[in-house]
C-alpha cells in the first residue's frame, strides 16, 4: 500500500484556515466588549434619566399638593429648624429674587430672608450728575432686616437664615408681593409689599397666622433692621456729618440720636425710625408704637482718604408684640429723596420733621419763609440765580429794620461829645454817669437800644439760612458759574496738601464771602466806634469790634471751605447788598445836621417816660441809695 503524505500546499492551507478561524474568534470577541460597553453605558444615561424624572415628580408633588415626601429630608430639617423645616423643603428654598419696579424706584426682595435686598432710586446719579451711577441706598448685604423668633422649644431662629415663599400678583395699578415663612401649608409669617406707582412708599404688613402653637408668644419677638450706608455725595465728610437716625415718639414728637463718632439713643412709643443720609433716606414706619427702641449710629468716616465708601452704621432693635397669640403690623418702608416737598406730600406721616431746619422761630420762618419763596424762584429760574433774587428779596424785605439800626447809630454819634462830657464829669461814679446819660437819651427822644433791636430781628432769618441751604435737596447737583453741585464745595483748586481745619482744596465762593463780611464789618464797626463810647466796668468795645473785623473773615474761609456752595453764595450775596443798602441810606436818607437839630428841639419839649425808662430810672435811683448808705 503507498504511504499517505502531507504535502507543502497541505500545509499552508490548514495554516491559512487556521489565521482566519483565530482571526474571526478576535474580532468576535472584540465586538462583544465593544457592545457590552455600549450597554452599560446606555444602562447608566437610563438610570440617571430615571432618576431625574423621579425627582421631577416628587418636586410637581410638592408644588402641587405642599405636602413633603421625603421624610429623611424633612426629619434631618426639623432637627434645626423645627416646624420652619417645612419652608425649607419647598422648591422655593433657594437664592431666589423678584422685582418690585416703578418709575421712581426699584425694590429687589430676596426669597432668603424676605427682606429688601437692593433699593435703587431711578431719577438720581450718585457722587456728580452724569456719573452714570444710580443712587443704591441698599446693595450687596449692605442691609439686614430680622426677626428673632423664640419657639416654644427653646429654638431661637432668625428669619434672614430662613427661605420665604413669594407670591407676586398686579392689583389695579399696584404691584403686591407675598413672602411667607411656613411651618405648613396654612401656617405661616408673611411679608406683604404693595408698590403703587409713582411712588417712593411702599406698604408693608407684617403678620402671622397660625403660629401660637410654635412661637413663645409670652415675650415680644424682637424686630432688628441695620443699614451701612453707601456714600452718595461728593464730600463723604460733609454727607457723614449730615447722616443721622432721626425718629418720632409719644404721639409726634420727633429727635434725633446725634451725629458723633458712637451715638445711641433708647426712645418709647415710637411710631418710625429714619436712617437719614443727608438728601436720602430709608424709613421704617408702623402703626403700632414701638414700646421701647434702641437706635445705635456709628461714624464710620474716621479719614476722608481712606474711607470713602460708607457713612454710618446704624442699628435698631424694636420689639414687636404679639396680640392674640400672633404678630399684625401695618407698617411702610420709604426709600426716597429728603426732600421736604416730597416727604411732605406724606400729611398724615409727619416726614419732614427729619429734614433739620432748626427750632423754634428758625424752623418757622424756613417752613413759612425760605422754603415757599425758594421753591416759587426755583420754578423758573437756575438755582444759583434764585439764590441771588432770593437774597435780594429778604433784603429789600429787611431794609425797613435796617434803616432804623441806621438811624439809631447816627443819633448816638451827634450825641456823642454830650456823652463823653458826663464822662469827664463824673469820671469814679459810674451809677451817676449812668443816670445823666439816661437822662440824654429822654430828653433827646434817643432809644439807646433802638440800634440793638434791628440787629436782633435779623438775626433768627440769619440763623435760618445756616439750617435751610444745606437743607435744600433742591440744589443737589445744580451748577452755577464754576460751582457744579451748589450742595457742596465749589472747588477751584486741589491742594497737593491737606491744611488743618481748612482742607486739601480751595473753594471761590467763601473767599468772596469773606471779603465781603470784612468790608462789611469795617464799615459797622467804625460807626459804632463813633457812636458807642468806653464805659467805665465794661469789657472794651472797640477792641472787641477790631478783633472780629478779622476773626470773623477768617472764620468764613476755615468753616465753609467744605460747606455747600450755596450757603458761600447766599452769605456772599447777603453781605453785598447789606452794604450796597448801607451806603445808599447813608447817602441819601441820613443827614446828621438835621438828626441835631431834631435833638436839640427835642430836649426843650416836655418829656413823657417811658415804661422802661422809668423802670430803669428807679433801679438806677435804688442802686445810689444803696450806694449812699455804704459810704455812711
Amino acid at each position: 500500500m503507498e504511504e499517505k503524505k502531507f504535502d507543502k500546499n497541505s500545509i499552508i492551507g490548514f495554516g491559512l484556515i487556521f489565521l482566519i478561524v483565530m482571526w474571526m474568534m478576535y474580532n468576535s470577541q472584540k465586538t462583544s466588549q465593544k457592545e457590552q460597553a455600549e450597554k452599560a453605558k446606555q444602562a447608566q444615561i437610563d438610570k440617571i434619566n430615571k432618576a431625574k424624572e423621579v425627582a421631577a415628580k416628587e418636586i410637581t408633588s410638592v408644588a402641587v399638593d405642599t405636602t413633603v415626601n421625603d421624610t429623611l429630608k424633612l426629619q434631618k430639617l426639623q432637627g434645626a429648624l423645627g416646624s420652619f423645616a417645612y419652608s425649607a423643603t419647598l422648591p422655593s428654598a433657594k437664592e431666589g429674587f423678584t422685582v418690585l419696579e416703578n418709575d421712581l424706584v426699584k425694590l429687589t426682595i430676596a426669597n432668603k430672608g424676605g427682606y429688601v435686598s437692593e433699593a435703587i432710586l431711578k431719577k438720581y446719579e450718585k457722587f456728580s450728575k452724569g456719573s452714570g451711577q444710580l443712587v443704591e441706598l441698599i446693595k450687596n448685604n449692605n442691609a439686614n432686616f430680622n426677626l428673632a423668633l423664640q419657639t416654644k422649644d427653646n429654638r431661637v431662629l432668625n428669619t434672614k437664615d430662613l427661605f420665604f415663599e413669594p407670591t407676586f400678583k398686579q392689583v389695579g395699578e399696584n404691584k403686591v408681593l407675598s413672602m411667607k415663612l411656613k411651618t405648613g401649608p396654612t401656617t405661616y409669617l408673611e411679608y406683604n409689599y404693595t408698590l403703587k406707582p409713582n411712588n417712593y412708599m411702599v406698604d408693608f404688613d407684617l403678620r402671622s397666622q397660625g403660629l401660637s402653637t410654635t412661637l413663645n408668644t409670652t415675650k415680644p419677638t424682637d424686630l432688628e433692621w441695620d443699614l451701612k450706608t453707601y456714600r452718595n455725595e461728593k464730600s463723604v465728610t460733609y454727607e457723614s456729618q449730615n447722616a443721622d437716625i432721626h425718629y418720632e415718639y409719644e404721639e409726634g414728637k420727633t429727635n434725633n440720636v446725634g451725629i458723633g463718632k458712637d451715638e445711641e439713643d433708647t426712645p418709647s412709643k415710637t411710631t418710625y425710625i429714619a436712617y437719614k443720609q443727608h438728601f436720602f433716606s430709608s424709613i421704617l414706619l408702623t402703626d403700632k408704637p414701638f414700646e421701647t427702641a434702641k437706635l445705635h449710629s456709628l461714624n464710620l468716616v474716621n479719614d476722608a482718604k481712606v474711607d470713602t465708601v460708607f457713612t454710618k452704621q446704624f442699628k435698631s432693635t424694636l420689639p414687636l408684640a404679639y396680640r392674640n397669640g400672633e404678630l399684625d403690623y401695618k407698617m411702610n418702608w420709604y426709600f426716597g429723596p429728603t426732600d421736604y416737598k416730597t416727604l411732605n406730600s406724606y400729611e398724615d406721616k409727619n416726614l419732614d420733621k427729619i429734614i433739620p431746619l432748626g427750632w423754634g422761630i428758625f424752623g418757622w420762618i424756613n417752613r413759612f419763609i425760605f422754603i415757599p419763596l425758594f421753591g416759587f424762584l426755583g420754578g423758573f429760574m437756575p438755582y444759583g440765580w434764585a439764590i441771588i433774587v432770593f437774597t435780594i428779596l429778604i433784603k429789600i424785605a429787611m431794609s425797613p429794620i435796617t434803616f432804623k439800626s441806621f438811624l439809631s447809630q447816627a443819633k448816638m454819634k451827634v450825641l456823642r461829645p454830650e456823652i463823653t462830657e458826663l464822662g469827664e464829669k463824673y469820671p469814679k461814679d459810674a451809677v451817676k454817669k449812668q443816670q445823666e446819660t439816661m437822662k440824654l437819651y429822654n430828653k433827646a427822644g434817643v432809644n439807646p437800644m433802638a440800634g440793638c433791636i434791628p440787629a436782633l430781628i435779623q438775626m433768627p432769618f440769619l440763623m435760618a439760612s445756616f439750617r435751610f441751604f444745606p437743607s435744600a435737596f433742591e440744589l443737589r447737583q445744580k451748577s452755577f458759574l464754576w460751582a457744579d453741585d451748589l450742595s457742596s464745595f465749589d472747588q477751584v483748586i486741589k491742594l497737593p496738601f491737606n491744611i488743618p481745619l481748612y482742607g486739601d482744596h480751595i473753594s471761590l465762593f467763601p473767599i468772596l464771602a469773606a471779603i465781603a463780611i470784612f468790608f462789611y464789618m469795617k464799615m459797622t464797626s467804625g460807626d459804632n466806634q463813633m457812636a458807642q463810647p468806653q464805659q467805665e466796668g465794661m469789657p472794651d468795645m472797640t477792641k472787641m469790634m477790631k478783633m472780629m473785623i478779622y476773626i470773623s473773615p477768617i472764620m468764613m474761609l476755615i468753616f465753609f471751605n467744605s460747606y455747600g456752595s450755596g450757603l458761600s453764595l447766599y452769605n456772599f450775596m447777603s453781605n453785598l447788598i447789606t452794604i450796597g443798602i448801607m451806603l445808599v441810606i447813608k447817602k441819601y436818607f441820613i443827614d446828621s445836621d438835621k438828626i441835631h437839630a431834631k435833638i436839640q428841639e427835642n430836649k426843650t419839649k416836655p418829656v413823657k417816660e417811658g415804661k422802661f425808662q422809668k423802670k430803669l430810672r428807679e433801679v438806677m435811683e435804688q442802686a445810689e441809695e444803696q450806694k449812699t448808705k455804704g459810704k455812711k
